[in-house]
């Protein structure tokens, strides 16, 4: 049989401080293959490859490439290459972090796919609508099967929000 693949969605900082010790974690499971996809989101050496080093994550097995640019042509740039990506090689689950657009651009492309989609740091809420991380999170959440909290505090957000409670998983901060 063989492993089950799964995406881990890396753009920015603070999906790097998150993706490490999930990677650690899930590379000592027999029966899953981790595939690292870093969008590009962020993408010099002191945004991205310093975090790579210093916190022990592989090299990228896919880089999208994406630069910067405006929340939009972002996004769409994101989800369009991930899809390609997805199309090539199909993994069993995406696995997304936090709340940049690499977080919801990946959700999205994943789901309109059929491929789930779990998401790391579910639920967290600044009710600030005119934040871009909002919108992501709110977003993402809203399209992910599995959602893993950090706080007691998510999991209320989720439920108010209409979320079934057997989506979501109090796991604690990573």
């Amino acid at each position: 049989m063989e492993p089950a693949l799964i995406d881990l969605i890396v753009g920015a900082r603070p999906n790097f401080v998150k993706v490490a010790p999930v990677h650690r974690a899930l590379a000592e499971r027999p029966g899953v293959a981790l595939r690292v996809v870093h969008t590009g989101q962020h993408y010099d050496v002191n945004m991205s490859d310093v975090f790579f080093r210093q916190l022990g994550i592989p090299a990228p097995d896919v880089f999208l490439g994406v630069g910067s640019g405006p929340h939009g042509a972002q996004t769409g740039a994101i989800l369009t290459r991930y899809e390609e990506t997805i199309v090539a090689t199909r993994p069993a689950l995406t696995l997304v972090f936090g709340d940049v657009n690499s977080t919801m651009a990946c959700a999205i492309a994943a789901v309109k796919l059929g491929i789930p989609v779990g998401h790391v740091e579910a639920g967290l809420r600044s009710f600030d609508r005119t934040m871009p991380e909002e919108i992501n999170r709110v977003v993402t959440d809203h399209l992910a099967d599995l959602l893993f909290t950090p706080s007691q505090d998510g999991d209320v957000n989720l439920a108010n929000e209409g979320i079934p409670p057997e989506r979501v998983h109090l796991v604690g901060n990573v």
